[in-house]
């Protein structure tokens, strides 16, 4: 059984991480650097890091701040925000990322999916997707969260995999940091697909992790934020917890 993996997620805004709710209301934590020395020792299984206004404000990713994030860990960092060109690739993998995330570059230019898993292989390809309920279907959403695309989350995450896409994260609008657990309805619709799918968006106790896995077994990682980050859940716990009741994690040295 493969282990599954712990990630916390640094949202940053104009250098600092910040966090927000269903995408608005943001607030400022901390200086994402320190953050990240922090998680490389609290037994983090990888790092995420989002610049989250890099395609809103038609922007390139800050690589300078990447660098530096990058510096102060020995775990992977998966880094994304404005993504939409093979040379955004070099710039970001060549400041020390593991993988790229993409997401309303891959939108508005699907085809990248599959030049980026051609150049650099499938695994370093992640596809982020922005979803939430509109009437009775799950929509992709782009611009960090303010535009409907119209597109239904199913038909666009199977053509991202189709594509060479090799993870999907997956970020569900209804339940940002609202604490009630992980979306495992709309988790649900993804859950034949064979890729590693990390799932993002409302956890708020150890509890909603055990769900997720037992409930979902397809999905390989549970993604948060703000319980990590002000440590209402601690990440060495949260494995404890997990192992004690049967699910596999990595273990923390």
């Amino acid at each position: 059984m493969l282990a599954k993996r712990i990630i916390p997620c640094l949202d940053v805004r104009d250098g600092r991480v910040v966090k927000g709710k269903q995408f608005a209301g943001i607030r400022d934590v901390e200086d994402p650097v320190t953050m990240a020395a922090f998680y490389n020792e609290a037994g983090a299984d990888e790092l995420v890091f989002y610049d989250i206004t890099a395609s809103a404000e038609g922007r390139k990713i800050f690589t300078d701040m990447v660098r530096e994030v990058a510096k102060q860990i020995f775990i992977p960092l998966t880094v994304g925000g404005g993504i939409g060109t093979l040379q955004d690739f070099d710039r970001v993998l060549g400041s020390g990322a593991d993988k790229v995330s993409v997401n309303s570059g891959a939108l508005i230019h699907p085809a990248l999916i599959e030049e980026a898993a051609q150049k650099y292989g499938d695994q370093c390809v992640v596809l982020s997707v922005d979803a939430k309920r509109v009437v009775k279907e799950f929509n992709v959403f782009t611009k960090g969260g303010r535009e409907d695309t119209g597109r239904l989350l199913k038909t666009w995450v199977k053509e991202g995999i189709e594509r060479g896409a090799g993870e999907i994260v997956l970020n569900s609008m209804d339940m940002d940091d609202v604490k009630k657990g992980f979306d495992l309805e709309m988790l649900a619709e993804l859950a034949e697909y064979k890729v590693p799918i990390i799932a993002s968006g409302g956890a708020g106790k150890k509890e909603d992790f055990l769900q997720l896995f037992q409930k979902i077994p397809s999905v390989s990682a549970g993604l948060a934020a703000s319980i990590f980050h002000y440590q209402e859940v601690k990440i060495a716990d949260l494995k404890m917890y997990l192992a004690q009741n049967q699910i596999a994690v990595r273990q923390i040295y």
